[in-house]
């Protein structure tokens, strides 16, 4: 996954509903959000813990992924597991 744009989960007013579900089991995303840049950030799929599972996700996304957790506190807000609005 490429940087995204994300809904600002942290209003009222956020648009994100927590309603995924797949087969018979919730999705989630551990989201990180940017500290600069409202509604921007990276998102990856996860377990209900925050568990990725960094073997399924294409290299790009990894290094993302990486980088991500890197900049915890200097470009992004720590990470939060969040149900995944599928289409």
């Amino acid at each position: 996954m490429d940087a995204t744009t994300i809904p600002d989960c942290t209003s009222a007013a956020s648009s994100f509903r927590p309603l995924a579900v797949v087969g018979s089991r919730l999705c989630y995303e551990l989201r990180f959000r940017s500290l600069f840049n409202q509604g921007r950030g990276y998102a990856f799929p996860c377990d209900s813990a925050g568990h990725v599972d960094i073997d399924e996700l294409a290299e790009p996304a990894r290094s993302n992924y990486f980088y991500a957790r890197t900049c915890i506190g200097r470009d992004f807000f720590a990470p939060v597991v969040l149900a995944a609005q599928r289409h």
